[in-house]
Parts: C-alpha cells; structure tokens; sequence
C-alpha cells in the first residue's frame, strides 16, 4: 500500500510542479523547440478530455461533468485497487499511476477551468496532441495494468 500512496503522491507532485513551470515560463501558445522536426515544449489549455474530445463545447456543465467523471473514476480505482492489488504485483502501480494523473489533471480544472498540457511531439506536420506528466503517468498506468491482465491470464491458463 505504501508504494501505491507513494506513487500517487509522486505523479501529483511531478504533475503540478511541471504544470506551475510552465505557468511561469511560457505564455499561453508559446513554443520552445527542443528537439528540431521532433519534439516541443508549449503552454496549451484542453478543456476537454483525451485528445479534446467535448473541448468545444462551450458550457459549465462540460466542467461539471469531467468533474463527476473523474471523481467516479477514482472511486472506481480505489474499489479495483483494494480487490486487485494482490492477484499481480504490477496491478497496484498501475492502478496508482492512473489515480495520481486522473488527480493532477481535476486539481487543474479545479483551479483552472482546463487542464495545462505543454509536451508537443510531432513529425513534419503531423502533431500528437499535447499531453502532460498527469496525462502520462496514466497512460503507463493502463499499458502496466493491461500487461498486468496478459501476465495473470497467462499464469492462470499455466496452472
């Protein structure tokens, strides 16, 4: 339990931390290029969910609603957590990493009204939407949670 309230905390940490930099350092829309034809660093807002999804909509209840979901979600983990975490040993951190992202990006609509994204990677003119530490540590969290179920189906189907 330790290492999962660990890595929690050390998602939210790293996420906000970022997020307060990029605050300070960039001005909204501004770009620092870092690795040319490659990879940026830029201060975007989303208002939506992944990749946008509803940010043009242009209504209260669209914040309300990425509030309730996000709050359901995390009782959804907990739940998965306490039932979970001994069948594998990579079911606590994943569920962990999912948990401190989904928290990070709601303290940003709490605070802010959208979530701060600021690491822009693209080819050419092909952009992946930006996405932020919260944003990663969930996705981690679901390729570890996905191996996860591979690797306990695998032993199962070996006994």
């Amino acid at each position: 339990m330790f290492i999962s309230i660990f890595l929690v905390l050390l998602v939210i940490v790293l996420d906000q931390l970022t997020k307060i930099w990029i605050l300070k350092s960039f001005q909204l829309y501004e770009i620092m290029e870092i690795i040319p034809n490659f990879f940026n660093l830029t201060y975007l807002t989303n208002k939506g969910a992944a990749f946008g999804f509803l940010a043009g909509v242009d209504s209260v209840w669209r914040h309300y609603f990425f509030l309730i979901l996000a709050s359901v979600a995390l009782v959804f983990l907990v739940i998965a957590w306490r039932r979970m975490h001994k069948d594998h040993p990579f079911y606590g951190p994943a569920l962990a990493l999912i948990a401190g992202g989904a928290i990070g990006n709601v303290i940003d609509r709490i605070r802010l009204g959208a979530v701060v994204d600021f690491f822009q990677f693209y080819v050419g003119d092909y952009y992946w939407p930006a996405f932020n530490v919260a944003d990663s540590a969930i996705t981690i969290g679901v390729a570890l949670f996905l191996l996860a179920s591979f690797l306990e189906e695998k032993q199962k189907k070996q006994r």
